[in-house]
This record gives structure tokens, C-alpha cells and sequence, in this order.
């Protein structure tokens, strides 16, 4: 099918460099190239990533500038991005609140200076720094009012470092409540591996399968359990690179253990949780990456409904342009996705997720 409105993108990467990052820090990092001598954020997990990359042989270099995300929409035929953090990923971990506000303000300028200023077509979420969560809703009103991002990127894994409590705590609801007042979303990205009970697979096809969707209902869990969708009623939350397979699963297990607790002496869930998970999960506000292979796809969409639904390229994390056009080919030709589903998921869905500040 030919898609009636522009081809969108909901997730893209950057790869930022340190050195690149460096020119942008403020004092006292500004000019001390003793910084260099140590990476700016933690390693993600045990694997080195260049090593895979390079056997998996789809890219033969990696220096991705705003030319070459540009010539690959153009080349695939997409209009816009809305692009994500690589090394950024593992940001969470940061254990020193001093060292992570500068930073996230060094990667927001940088993007902006590098990518944004090039072309509108180029957008990003921005980093902030829940170590400091009365700094991270300064970056993000900054990020928003004056960079022109289009909202903020929180690391779905943080091992057992930086930030030390799930997303649904209440310590960072001070955010959301200013992602709902700046009409921004908050998403969700994992990567990291650890502390997710597989650190001891040594062949990273299976990390790969399970790092990002363990990650995810981890904090799914516990945004919906602890109430944070009830507190924040126009909050909009994305779930990243994990497919959306899991989620009527997910769905299932939340409603059992809530109709277990809902009328026993002690609830064992927040006094914020007001109505069955699934309702909130099929709010029309919890949105969900999928995959063009994905089998579970369709039954997803009887769950979920597909207004939830977003098509992210990846580019170019294991993809490039042939793998990204194979992709959009498979879900613009499975026959058990409507015309409305698939422009949803291309388009209509992206914007509404991003809202009025995204680039169409």
C-alpha cells in the first residue's frame, strides 16, 4: 500500500563521541583534557559493541553525522526522525548526580549545535538527569523551551548503580509532572544487560533478544503498579525497542496479581492504582515500538488496539538502508494489518506520541 501521510520515524540513534561531547562541556570540565582519559558514561554492559557491529559486517564505518541521517531518509524515504542516544544509553548509571547534569546538558547541545541546526528534520529526546531530579526537570523545561527537543529519554536498565529505584517511584514524578505540563513524552530505551539475570550468556544473540524486553517490564510494572498513569492523567510514556508482543502477556499478569490483592485486608500495590493495569495499558497514553516479523503482531493489536503503535528504524544500530526498507516492507505488506493500522503505525501514531513540537 501507498501510505497517504509521510513516512515517520519514532527511533533513531545518534553515536556520541566523547571527544565531540567534550567541546561542550561547561566548567569545571571545560578545557581540562584529563576528561579523555576516561570514558564519559559507563559501558553498557560486558560487550563491546564496535566488536559485534563489526561482525555482523552491515556498516563499514561509524562516524553518523547529520549528512549521513539525512541521505538515509532520503534514501529510504523518510521524512523526520526523532533520534536517541548510543553510549547515552547507559546514562542511568552515572553514581555522581555532579558529573551527570553537566553531561546531559554537554549531549543536548551538542545534538542541537550538530544535528538540529542542520535540519528540522533531525529531532531528538532529550538526556536528563534523574540522579538529580529537581535538575533533571530544569534540563528538560531548558531541552524543550529553548533547544526546541521533543521530550526526554529515561535508560529502562540501570543496573545497580546511579539511579537506584524503578521509574515508578515517586522520588521522579516531579518529571512527569513536568513532561505533562510542557505537553512533552517521556520514553523509555533499554540496552544494558546487566543485572537482568543473564549476565552470564556469553553469545550476544540471546542478550540481544532479552535485554530489551525484560528491561521494559520491569518498568512498566512499576510505573502502572505504583500509580504514576493515574497521578499524571495526560503523561505520555513510551515502551522502546522491545516489540509489543509482550505486552498482552504483561497485561495479563498484572491484572491477575491485581484481583488478587484489590480486596485483601493489605493491597500490596500503590493507593494511586485506581482500576485494573490493562485499563491504563489500553489508555490510548502507553505506546509500544513493534517489528515488522513480529507473529504475535496481530493479537497484539486485538489486545491494544494499533493507535499505540510505532514504527522505529533503528538506523543504525544492526541496520542499514536495505534492512530498513525490508522492514517497513513487511509491515506495510502484512495482510493482518488494516490501512488505518499501518498509517497509524507510519505516521498518525508517531505524531500524536511526539506531539505538536515534532517536525512532519
Amino acid at each position: 500500500m501507498k501510505l497517504k501521510g509521510k513516512l515517520l520515524d519514532a527511533d533513531g540513534h545518534l553515536i556520541e563521541r566523547d571527544a565531540d561531547l567534550y567541546e561542550y562541556l561547561e566548567p569545571p570540565y571545560a578545557g581540562n583534557e584529563g576528561m579523555l582519559g576516561f570514558p564519559f558514561f559507563p559501558t553498557l554492559d560486558g560487550y563491546h559493541r564496535g566488536a559485534i557491529l563489526s561482525r555482523l559486517e552491515i556498516h563499514k564505518e561509524y562516524n553518523i553525522t547529520a549528512k549521513v541521517w539525512l541521505d538515509f531518509l532520503d534514501e529510504v524515504g523518510i521524512e523526520s526522525t526523532v533520534l536517541y542516544p548510543t553510549a547515552g544509553l547507559g546514562f542511568g548509571m552515572i553514581q555522581d548526580p555532579t558529573w551527570a547534569v553537566p553531561l546531559a546538558r554537554a549531549y543536548n547541545n551538542w545534538f542541537t549545535d550538530r544535528f538540529h541546526k542542520v535540519s528540522p528534520r533531525l529531532q531528538a529526546v532529550a538526556l536528563v538527569p534523574i540522579q538529580d531530579v529537581p535538575e533533571a526537570v530544569k534540563e528538560l523545561r531548558r531541552a524543550v523551551t529553548e533547544l526546541g527537543m521533543v521530550g526526554a529519554v529515561l535508560t529502562a536498565n540501570n543496573g545497580e548503580l546511579g539511579v537506584r529505584k524503578p521509574l515508578g517511584h515517586s522520588d521522579f514524578w516531579p518529571l512527569y509532572e513536568e513532561a505533562q505540563r510542557l505537553d512533552v513524552p517521556i520514553a523509555l530505551h533499554g540496552a544494558p544487560s546487566v543485572s537482568l539475570g543473564i549476565n552470564f550468556f556469553t553469545q550476544f544473540a540471546q542478550t540481544h533478544a532479552l535485554e530489551h524486553p525484560i528491561a521494559q517490564i520491569i518498568q512498566l510494572t512499576s510505573m502502572v503498579m505504583e500509580g504514576v498513569f493515574e497521578k499524571f492523567p495526560r503523561l505520555r510514556v513510551a515502551y522502546l525497542e522491545a516489540g509489543a508482543g509482550w505486552v498482552p502477556y504483561v497485561m495479563d499478569r498484572l491484572d491477575r496479581s491485581y484481583e488478587i490483592w484489590a480486596g485483601a485486608k493489605y493491597r500490596e500495590f500503590s493507593e494511586w492504582l485506581k482500576k485494573k493495569p490493562s485499563e491504563y495499558i489500553k489508555s490510548g497514553r502507553i505506546y509500544f515500538s513493534c517489528e515488522g516479523g513480529e507473529a504475535s503482531l496481530g493479537y497484539a493489536i486485538e489486545r491494544i488496539g494499533y493507535k499505540t503503535l510505532v514504527y522505529a528504524s533503528d538506523f543504525p544500530h544492526e541496520t542499514n538502508v536495505k534492512r530498513a526498507k525490508h522492514e517497513i516492507e513487511e509491515l506495510l505488506e502484512r495482510p493482518d494489518l488494516s490501512d488505518a493500522a499501518k498509517e497509524g503505525i507510519f505516521h498518525d501514531n508517531i505524531a500524536r506520541f511526539y506531539g505538536s513540537r515534532l517536525k512532519q
